[in-house]
């Protein structure tokens, strides 16, 4: 993608909601050259598509935005080629890399790992709170679901801030432009992060835990021999993503609602005077400014969408974020507002067969992150001394680049 097609996805990005407003206003579907899509805006629409799995493939949900140069590829032909997982699969190959998540995140073994997010955040916390001042998003919000995907997947904790790391230079690699020897030197971090998943997945079959690693060793290279170098593969591929997955959007979600609520002061001093309208602000929050703003779909077959016809093969973006500010299925949808009635009516954490495994973990550090907050730091407001917050140019993980707060 040339720097200057990059520049206009990265403004389109940073602010898509005023291009979801004319596309849910338009005559069919809206081809979005940024995209390279079809953009599915309305929450009608949108929950129809993912319904139709057969009709629309996952296997490219996650179309990179730029490819990296021969010498990066040279480095991460040394690490673990790129294999499907639970995000880029359909049928029975999906429900193969869902079934240990959906166990591995049951209500159960998510309540038992709330106490531990609780401790977490109360000393991260403690590290800043005498200081009067922070940047949230480095400080707090990009730890804590570090620090819990870890405890959950089975990571040593020693091992979560170079695992973190990895991640988000997997995604710089395949998201963002850079130049060649900053590519050379993500990539160094992926393979790295895929070496030590690999050191991870071997000792689990040797000496099995309690653990996602366990699980999901076991699932997907059963047996009691020394998985396969193909078995290996996916499953640092499926590690790698559920990396990813675990904590850049909790991390998302976090950001953007504290964004939120501290730019309208008036929201911050309700849930401030009535923790008990934290539950709501969780889901209003995931309504407003959804962390995942959409994924891609393939066509299977020639469909029509919102009378719209595509042949085999076209690109639809699914958006999540669209949906949840539909004025057909929400009251006011773009009024941010946390005395809502509780409602999980919105698609932040999609729908269908590709629900997000993980939503209820994510809720329940964010509204955890809401009571310590609320409590610790009641006056908790924007710095208006520091820089203005500016998003993150993603769909994937919409959040603030940085959040800089005093009390």
């Amino acid at each position: 993608m040339a720097s200057k097609d990059h520049a206009r996805l990265d403004e389109l990005q940073r602010d898509p909601y005023p291009l979801y407003a004319r596309a849910r206003e338009a005559e069919g579907l809206t081809f979005v050259p940024e995209l390279r899509a079809w953009l599915v805006a309305r929450d009608a629409d949108v929950r129809e598509v993912l319904r139709r799995a057969d009709d629309f493939s996952s296997e490219r949900a996650l179309l990179p935005d730029v490819l990296p140069s021969p010498a990066a590829q040279q480095v991460l032909a040394k690490g673990y080629g790129k294999r499907p997982t639970v995000v880029s699969t359909d049928g029975a190959a999906h429900r193969r890399h869902r079934a240990p998540l959906n166990q591995a995140l049951s209500a159960g073994r998510v309540a038992a790992l709330v106490p531990y997010a609780a401790e977490q955040a109360e000393a991260l916390v403690d590290a800043f709170a005498d200081d009067g001042r922070a940047e949230l998003m480095s400080a707090y919000a990009r730890r804590l679901p570090g620090q819990v995907a870890g405890r959950l997947i089975g990571i040593d904790p020693a091992d979560v801030p170079a695992a973190v790391h990895g991640g988000y230079r997997a995604e710089q690699l395949l998201f963002r432009p850079m130049e060649e020897d900053e590519q050379v030197a993500a990539a160094e971090d992926v393979v790295a992060l895929q070496t030590m998943l690999d050191r991870y997945i071997r000792d689990r079959r040797a000496a099995p835990r309690d653990d996602l690693l366990s699980a999901m060793v076991a699932a997907l290279a059963p047996g009691s021999g020394e998985p396969t170098l193909d078995q290996r593969h996916e499953l640092v591929s499926s590690f790698q993503n559920f990396l990813i997955a675990g904590h850049l959007t909790t991390t998302a979600l976090i950001g953007t609602t504290l964004l939120h609520l501290l730019s309208d002061r008036r929201q911050w001093e309700l849930v401030r005077d009535d923790p008990g309208l934290i539950p709501a602000a969780v889901e209003e929050a995931a309504r407003y400014d959804t962390a995942v703003q959409g994924f891609r779909r393939t066509t299977t077959r020639p469909v029509t969408v919102a009378g719209t016809e595509l042949p085999a093969g076209a690109t639809v973006f699914v958006a999540y974020g669209s949906a949840n500010r539909d004025e057909r299925r929400h009251d006011r949808p773009d009024t941010f507002d946390v005395t809502r009635p509780l409602s999980r009516r919105h698609v932040a954490f999609g729908h269908g067969a590709h629900g997000c495994p993980g939503s209820q973990l994510a809720r329940e550090q964010l509204a955890l992150t809401l009571r310590l907050l609320v409590r610790r730091l009641p006056g908790l407001r924007l710095d208006e001394d520091g820089p203005r917050p500016v998003m993150r140019p993603t769909l994937i993980h919409r959040s603030p680049e940085a959040l800089h707060v005093r009390w």
